[in-house]
C-alpha cells in the first residue's frame, strides 16, 4: 500500500515537472506567434493522439449528454485560451497559480450544482483561496489588470470543465471527453484566426490573432509542447490510479514550484511579497479543499 502511495506521488511530480515545462515551451513560442495559435497547436496533435486512440480501441460508452458534452468542451477551451495568454503576459508561476484556482472554484460548483458536501474545513480552504486571490492581483479596490481578470476566469472556466466531467464520465469514455475539448481546441483558434486576419483590437488580444507560419526554431517548442502536455496527462492519470484523489490533488501544487523555478530560470521578474503571500495561501486552501477528498 505505502510502495502504491510512494508511486502516485512520483508520477504526480513528474506530471508537474511536465506542466511546467509545457509552460515554458508556451511562453517561448508567444513571442513570436499568438496565444491562439499556440493553443491551435497545443490541441491539434492531441486530436490526432486520441482519433488513433479511439481507432484502435473502438469507443464503449452510453452517450446522450452531446450538449454537456460541447459545454465541456467549450469550457476547458475558454480556459485554455486566457491560461495561455497569461502565460504570455506575467510570470509562470503566477499564470500556473491562477489557473490551480481552479480547484476552489470546483468545490464551489460541485456544492451548487452536484449538491457535493463541503465541510467546515472545505469552506475553510474557499475563504482562503478568496483572499489568496485577492493577494496575487494586487487589488487595491479599484480595478484589476487584464492578466488579473483572465487569470480568474481561467480558473472558473477550468473549474465548469472539471465540474462537467464528473457527470460526464458517467455517460461516456473518458477519451471521448478529452476529444470534444481538444477538437473545439483545434477549431476554436481556427476560428479566430480568421477573424483576426479582418479585424483586430488590442483590447481582444487575447481571443484574436492571425496564423503566422512558424519558423524552424518554434517547430522545435511545438514539438516540445506536445511531447510535455501529452506525457503530462499520462502521468497524472497513473498518479489518480495509484493512490487517493487527496494525496495527488495537494502534491499537483507542486506544479506552481516547478512553474516559479522554471519561469526564473528563463527570465521571470522574482514575484513580491504580496504575490509570494497570495501564492501560499492559494497552495493552501486548495490542499484543504482536496483533503476532504480523502
Amino acid at each position: 500500500m505505502e510502495n502504491q502511495v510512494n508511486k502516485g506521488i512520483q508520477y504526480m511530480l513528474l506530471a508537474s515537472l511536465l506542466f511546467a515545462f509545457m509552460g515554458v515551451a508556451a511562453k517561448e513560442l508567444t513571442d513570436s506567434m499568438s496565444s491562439v495559435e499556440v493553443v491551435f497547436f497545443r490541441n491539434v496533435f492531441g486530436v490526432l493522439f486520441i482519433l488513433i486512440s479511439i481507432y484502435k480501441s473502438p469507443l464503449k460508452q452510453l452517450g446522450g449528454k452531446f450538449w454537456l458534452l460541447i459545454f465541456r468542451g467549450v469550457a476547458g477551451f475558454v480556459a485554455l485560451l486566457f491560461f495561455f495568454y497569461n502565460i504570455s503576459q506575467i510570470p509562470l508561476g503566477e499564470a500556473m497559480t491562477f489557473s490551480k484556482t481552479s480547484t476552489i472554484f470546483t468545490a464551489v460548483l460541485a456544492y451548487i450544482f452536484l449538491k457535493e458536501k463541503l465541510g467546515i474545513k472545505g469552506w475553510l480552504g474557499v475563504f482562503i483561496g478568496f483572499i489568496g486571490i485577492i493577494f496575487i492581483t494586487e487589488f487595491d479596490g479599484s480595478s484589476l489588470e487584464k492578466s488579473d481578470y483572465l487569470g480568474i476566469l481561467s480558473g472558473v472556466g477550468a473549474a465548469l470543465a472539471y465540474t462537467s466531467i464528473r457527470e460526464l464520465r458517467k455517460f461516456y469514455d473518458t477519451r471521448a471527453i478529452v476529444l470534444s475539448f481538444m477538437t473545439i481546441g483545434t477549431i476554436g483558434p481556427i476560428i479566430l484566426m480568421i477573424i483576426g486576419s479582418f479585424y483586430s483590437n488590442p483590447n481582444l488580444d487575447f481571443m484574436l490573432g492571425t496564423f503566422i507560419i512558424p519558423k524552424l526554431d518554434d517547430w522545435i517548442y511545438i514539438i516540445l509542447l506536445g511531447i510535455f502536455s501529452t506525457y503530462a496527462q499520462i502521468y497524472m492519470t497513473k498518479a489518480y490510479s495509484f493512490t487517493k484523489a487527496g494525496i495527488i490533488g495537494t502534491i499537483s501544487y507542486s506544479n506552481i514550484v516547478f512553474s516559479i523555478i522554471l519561469g526564473l530560470l528563463w527570465g521571470d521578474a522574482f514575484p513580491s511579497m504580496l504575490i509570494i503571500l497570495g501564492i501560499i495561501l492559494i497552495v493552501i486552501s486548495g490542499i484543504l479543499v482536496s483533503s476532504k477528498k480523502g
